[in-house]
C-alpha cells in the first residue's frame, strides 16, 4: 500500500509510538504542514525512512532554521517527489507583526504565481498549506480563518488531495476531512494524519 504521512502543529506522542514500532509500513513521503521545529521534522523523517517535503507555519519564523535542514521546501514551488506532485503555500492570516502572515491580496499573488508555475509543470497531484480554504475546516475568529484565494486555487489546478494544518482539532468542532468544489480532498494533518494514496489514484 502506498501511503503518504501529513504532520503539523503538535509533536505527536502516538506517532512517536507507531513509528517506533514499525506500525505505519512503507511511506512514500513526509509532508509537513508547518509549525513544527526542523529537529522533529528529521526526527520523524528518519524513522519512516521517507523523504521530507514542508511548508512552514505562522510560527516558524526561524527563517535560516527551515533553510539549513534537511528536506525541500515546498513554499511557493512546485516540486516533484518519486511519482508525486507538490506545490506549497505557508503562512497564516497576519494577526501578528512576529508571525508568517499574509494578507488576502498578499496571499492571492502567491497564489497566482504558484498557478503559473503548476501549469507550466503539468498540473499538481498535492497542494500543502498551513493555512484552510475559507469555508474549509476553518473558524470564524480571524487568526484561523482560511484564504479564500485557495479555494479558487483549487478550482483552477483541480489537485485530488490538499494537505492543511494550522487549525488545531482540540478548537472544537473541527472536522478531519471535506471534499471541497473542485473535488479535491482536504485534510487537516494536525498531529498526523496517514493517507492511503491508492485511494486518490496517486499510487
Amino acid at each position: 500500500m502506498s501511503q503518504l504521512l501529513a504532520i503539523s502543529d503538535m509533536e505527536d506522542p502516538v506517532l512517536s509510538a507507531r513509528l517506533a514500532s514499525r506500525e505505519l509500513g512503507r511511506c512514500e513521503c513526509v509532508v509537513s504542514c508547518g509549525d513544527l521545529l526542523p529537529s522533529y521534522l528529521d526526527y520523524v523523517a528518519t524513522l519512516a525512512h521517507a523523504p521530507l517535503a514542508f511548508v512552514r507555519g505562522n510560527h516558524d519564523t526561524d527563517e535560516e532554521a527551515y533553510e539549513r535542514m534537511g528536506g525541500t521546501a515546498l513554499d511557493d514551488k512546485v516540486v516533484r517527489m518519486g511519482h508525486l506532485r507538490l506545490a506549497g503555500l505557508g503562512g497564516s492570516r497576519d494577526y501578528s507583526d512576529d508571525i508568517v502572515g499574509y494578507s488576502e491580496s498578499q496571499m492571492k499573488r502567491r497564489a497566482l504565481r504558484l498557478l503559473l508555475k503548476a501549469r507550466l509543470s503539468g498540473g499538481i497531484d498535492v497542494l500543502v498549506t498551513h493555512a484552510p480554504p475559507r469555508g474549509f475546516g476553518d473558524l470564524d475568529d480571524y487568526p484561523h480563518q482560511g484564504f479564500e484565494c485557495f479555494n479558487w486555487l483549487l478550482n483552477k489546478l483541480k489537485p485530488k488531495l490538499m494537505l492543511y494544518g494550522h487549525v488545531h482539532l482540540n478548537y472544537g468542532m473541527v472536522e478531519r476531512s471535506m471534499v471541497h468544489p473542485s473535488g479535491t480532498m482536504i485534510v487537516n494533518a494536525y498531529g498526523h494524519q496517514l493517507i492511503n494514496l491508492e485511494e486518490f489514484a496517486l499510487s
